[in-house]
């Protein structure tokens, strides 16, 4: 192995676990670099390789993991400010703003929220995959501002990554729509899969073609022509909100994937350059996946989502930026 290898050597601490899952209990290390790493040939138990996961060891049973060094990311640091809601030594919660790609993709090589973490975080970065880079645990939209959380170490990731595929994450986005809901308030329930005939574009289809979806939405403001628009997520799913209202009659105002404004609107859009969907992730609450505790950050729309919400005679969003924890009882 290579000299730049960390050794982590122990025993197995409970019997009758996978062996994926008691090394990460015992190492702290998430399950999938355990089985990467065993795929390398890096995991021994009881002095010989270990190659099946699923195998369940007897209590007491030596370990030894080979961890090599994180090979460098393949994107760059670079200096972009943030604004940071939330910070400690395993996660991080920004306020992404609009137009702020999240990882470098074809198009978007840099000049990335992921760019700008490799340069806010550099030395505390984990090596999930094997490569020192941040934890993204889930996206929101390049057009979309608001809250976002990222793992620093794979312990964090893989808490905060269980978190989402339970649902159990409580977010909140803003939005503003064309036209006012009625009812003011309701469920939107419907599977969504990409498009058929547009691969970039999401859509409603059949309950076991898609995944399901429930969004929970209640007006907070009837505007001239539009509305403000909570939404709370039951699942997260890609372009969950846009699709669900558009298929209720009320697009984001701004989108140009889902649906055009009222005509009546469209001259205020146009004066305000208003040119992307006018939705914003609000809050942010989950279990601190290291410590236990409950975290929760909110912050208001951006200036552009608020200025709009003037121009059609509403008053602006007053969420103070804040963070905050609370120990679980």
């Amino acid at each position: 192995m290579g000299g730049t290898d960390t050794i982590i050597e122990g025993t197995i601490p409970t019997g009758g676990l996978r062996l994926d899952r008691a090394l990460a209990d015992a190492s702290g290390l998430s399950r999938e670099r355990i089985k990467g790493l065993m795929d390398e040939g890096r995991v021994e138990l009881g002095g010989k390789i270990a190659a099946q996961a699923s195998f369940k060891p007897a209590e007491g049973t030596a370990f030894a993991i080979r961890v090599p060094e994180a090979a460098p990311a393949a994107a760059a640091a670079q200096d972009i400010a943030l604004v940071v809601a939330y910070e400690d030594a395993h996660l991080i919660v920004v306020n992404k703003p609009a137009g702020l790609v999240v990882h470098p993709a074809a198009g978007n090589l840099d000049g990335t929220l992921v760019n700008a973490l490799l340069h806010h975080c550099r030395g505390q970065l984990s090596g999930i995959g094997g490569v020192a880079r941040p934890g993204i645990v889930h996206r929101i939209d390049k057009d979309t501002s608001g809250l976002l959380v990222v793992a620093k170490s794979d312990a964090a990731h893989e808490g905060l990554a269980k978190q989402f595929a339970d649902h159990s994450i409580e977010r909140a986005y803003i939005a503003v729509t064309g036209g006012v809901p009625i009812p003011l308030a309701g469920t939107v329930r419907g599977a969504i899969a990409r498009a058929q005939h547009d691969r970039k574009k999401m859509a409603l289809v059949e309950d076991g073609r898609g995944k399901h979806a429930v969004t929970h939405y209640r007006t907070i403001e009837a505007l001239d022509g539009a509305a403000v628009i909570e939404c709370r997520l039951e699942t997260g799913r890609t372009h969950q909100v846009r699709v669900h209202l558009a298929s209720i009659g009320h697009a984001l105002l701004g989108d140009p994937v889902y649906g055009r404004a009222p005509p009546r609107l469209r001259p205020i859009l146009a004066r305000l350059e208003f040119r992307r969907q006018a939705l914003h992730a609000a809050e942010l609450g989950f279990i601190h996946p290291i410590s236990g505790e409950r975290v929760h950050c909110q912050a208001a729309p951006p200036e552009d989502i608020q200025q709009l919400i003037r121009e059609l005679g509403g008053r602006p969003i007053d969420l103070a930026p804040k963070s905050s924890l609370a120990r679980q009882r």
